[in-house]
């Protein structure tokens, strides 16, 4: 027995996380600052903490109750009715039930590129052909809707982000509506605000209310701190209310993330300081690392310094873990996620004298990577693209 045909499938490539750096570089996991995969630097919510802790007891029942709770509860917090909201294991699971509503073999997904890998992902599950529009660092990742519109050719789904990852631009909710006006009354358009809490515009949610041809994707891992826990859920039209119960799985949601995203809900306060943080951050970033930056609106900062893995693998052994953008066809561009502003002020500097030692063609590694060969550890001055 083989596999299906899973060569046109690229892999998701997670940042980096404390406890596996910590083995390769010989420090201890609390040495490390970790700013490669957009989490909260608060951490969650203390009333979500304090919901996991009295959920563990009731882990035995299905979450029939707290998972109709918590769609009351995102329903009321935006204005929609509870068959309007899609909750979900992340964004991500977001995306699979849109693919699974939407999609039938040999239908068409367009996405940004780059952009989220699990966009492709999905659609190549679902047997969609997957097409790309891009999205340019030579117009510093401004999303423009005639791009997408250019490279539109009757899709059934159209992605666009609003905040862009890894890039951190948005399209306005005008542009998005032109896009929804544009294209086919069979096409949606998916509206990813996995990191929207952190944006100056309004939601596309408002789109929802006029309209059977938009639906947005939220999650509560970034700004409500809840990553490990995987809730997400999508925005949908009214005239899609009896669509969840035949593609959802059974309680897509598990009992612990249920109630702990309940109470996440009403802490205003913990979201305003992750907010507030965030925002400082990535200007705090942009004026003060030595290296081109682009305009973000999300929880981090996506900057040029011409070999990204080199700089990475450096920041790394100096026990600051960041997101090498290769994976998005983007080599000489770092992710930096937002820290608390200490983490940030220690961040930025370790950055500056990476940087630094590259030009200078020092010897910059604090100790060798086991298993790594010389040349791999000595810098050799600058790449020539840059830095």
């Amino acid at each position: 027995m083989e596999l299906r045909d899973l060569s046109d499938h690229n892999e998701y490539v997670p940042g980096r996380g404390k406890q596996e750096v910590a083995q390769e570089v010989g420090l201890d996991p609390s040495e490390l600052i970790a700013l490669s995969s957009n989490e909260n630097p608060h951490g969650p919510s203390p009333a979500a903490a304090d919901a996991v802790q009295g959920a563990s007891e009731a882990v035995h029942h299905y979450p029939k109750a707290s998972h109709a709770d918590l769609m009351d509860a995102i329903a009321a917090e935006w204005d929609l009715t509870a068959e309007q909201v899609w909750l979900s294991p992340g964004a991500d699971g977001g995306i699979d039930l849109l693919s699974r509503a939407v999609l039938a073999p040999d239908d068409e997904i367009l996405i940004p590129q780059p952009g989220f890998s699990y966009y492709s992902m999905s659609g190549r599950y679902h047997h969609a052909q997957v097409n790309g529009y891009e999205v340019s660092k030579a117009t510093a990742f401004e999303q423009r809707p005639q791009t997408v519109l250019d490279a539109y050719d009757g899709e059934r789904i159209v992605f666009v982000t609003a905040p862009h990852n890894p890039s951190g631009t948005v399209m306005s909710l005008a542009d998005i509506e032109t896009v929804a006006d544009e294209t086919a009354d069979s096409t949606v358009v998916a509206v990813d605000e996995a990191y929207g809490e952190y944006a100056e515009m309004p939601s596309a949610r408002r789109l929802i209310s006029d309209r059977d041809d938009v639906a947005v994707l939220r999650t509560m891992s970034k700004a409500y701190g809840l990553a490990g826990l995987r809730v997400g859920y999508a925005m949908v039209p009214q005239e899609w209310a009896e669509g969840y119960a035949k593609v959802n799985t059974p309680f897509a949601v598990n009992e612990v993330g249920c109630r702990a995203a309940l109470a996440a809900l009403n802490d205003d306060d913990h979201v305003r300081e992750t907010v507030e943080t965030a925002r400082w951050a990535r200007e705090y970033m942009r004026e003060h690392i030595e290296a081109p930056t682009f305009p973000s609106e999300g929880n981090f900062i996506l900057a040029d310094v011409g070999d990204a893995t080199r700089v990475a693998e450096m920041a790394r052994n100096r026990g600051l873990i960041l997101r090498d953008c290769t994976s998005f066809g983007l080599p000489g561009c770092l992710r930096i996620s937002s820290g608390t502003r200490e983490q940030t002020r220690q961040a930025t500097e370790t950055i500056n004298q990476v940087l630094k030692d590259l030009q200078l063609g020092v010897y910059a590694w604090l100790r060798p990577i086991p298993g790594s060969s010389p040349d791999l550890r000595r810098s050799r001055g600058p790449s020539g693209r840059g830095i």
